[in-house]
């Protein structure tokens, strides 16, 4: 069970394209205060992309060295990149009574999910797979070869789909965010969230 002083940890999935990050950004607009987890990764940075802003950008030696210290609460190699999310900052941030949002892949978000079941798990979905080569090939930054590596690796994706407890299709991006709020607000409501809290405040008053 959380403790009433702990913040929401929310695990959100979702093939590269579907719009996962655009529809976190909305939402940070107006949300309470919370903690968006910043990712490391080894890949190249994309035109317009900040080191501590966009990603935490390692090389493979630096990523490694952090895998064998502990530092990463989860890591996974994908497209030939690693990607990870540093420990610290997610604990710390929960730990202090702030809501904690993070992008992950699906093996990231499974092996988060294996050590804290009790977080809140959204999978984005694109409204087909069509609108998501659409996407993928409008932002100019990949090559055709992996545009098709992404789609492939985004059908793996959508499989992992029942292991989540929320879903949103990203057809309409104020609709998307409207729903992430929606299940924020109900998760925060739940009776196995606030026990703790009836019993010391009216209860044992």
């Amino acid at each position: 069970m959380s403790n009433r002083n702990d913040g929401l940890m929310i695990v959100i999935s979702g093939p590269s394209g579907s719009g996962k990050g655009t529809i976190i950004g909305e939402y940070l607009k107006t949300a309470p205060p919370t903690f968006l987890s910043i990712s490391a990764t080894t890949r190249t940075p994309r035109e317009g992309e900040v080191n501590g802003k966009n990603y935490h950008f390692l090389s493979k030696e630096a990523f490694q060295e952090e895998i064998e210290n502990g530092n990463m609460l989860e890591w996974a190699n994908y497209c030939e990149n690693y990607y990870g999310t540093p420990k610290k900052p997610v604990y710390e941030n929960l730990q202090n009574d702030r809501d904690v949002i993070l992008e992950l892949d699906v093996v990231g978000a499974m092996n988060v999910k294996k050590n804290h079941p009790q977080g809140v798990y959204i999978f984005i979905l694109p409204p087909s797979m069509e609108i998501l080569k659409n996407r993928l090939s409008g932002r100019g930054t990949e090559t055709a070869d992996v545009v098709e590596k992404r789609l492939l690796a985004a059908k793996k994706e959508i499989s992992f789909t029942p292991q989540y407890d929320y879903l949103i299709v990203n057809e309409d991006l104020p609709k998307a965010v409207d729903n992430l709020r929606a299940i924020i607000w109900a998760e925060k409501s739940k009776m196995s969230r606030a026990e703790e809290m009836i019993n010391e405040v009216y209860i044992n008053d």
